[in-house]
């Protein structure tokens, strides 16, 4: 399935409208620019890569808010999107809620699906990803 010319254009401008606004730091506005694109996708929404993105995205912006509850169910919601269970930054941003969330089972378990998908990378790309590397490694899960 594809979307429409109008409706991709539509989608891409909102999408890159909030990542303008993430970039600024300015969460709500990012948020309600990915809600918009979100809203344009044809029923039922979910079956759509572009889904996967924007929730991820939506995900993101409410971590970065440290709204841990609404950034994993936003991240759940990609997760169950095309492309969603092999995107390892998904899984890696997931599993930095589930421990915020005091969640250390779920929080290990999505943390290490990221580290299987995508190695130390994903960890060392941001501040405090080391530390985290380092709990998976203390829990004996990696070496």
């Amino acid at each position: 399935m594809q979307l429409s010319e109008k409706t991709y254009a539509a989608i891409d401008s909102l999408s890159q409208q909030g990542n303008t606004l993430m970039d600024d730091d300015k969460f709500d506005a990012a948020i309600e620019k990915w809600s918009q694109a979100l809203d344009l996708l044809p029923k039922p929404s979910v079956e759509w890569e572009a889904f996967m993105w924007l929730s991820a995205s939506i995900g993101d912006a409410q971590f970065q808010k440290k709204n841990y509850l609404l950034a994993a169910s936003s991240l759940q919601d990609a997760l169950n999107a095309p492309g969603g269970i092999e995107n390892p930054f998904i899984h890696y941003r997931l599993g930095q809620c589930q421990l915020a969330l005091g969640n250390s089972t779920a929080g290990l378990e999505s943390l290490l699906k990221a580290y299987m998908l995508d190695g130390k990378d994903i960890f060392l790309a941001e501040a405090g990803g080391a530390e985290l590397l380092n709990i998976l490694k203390d829990q004996k899960l990696i070496v």
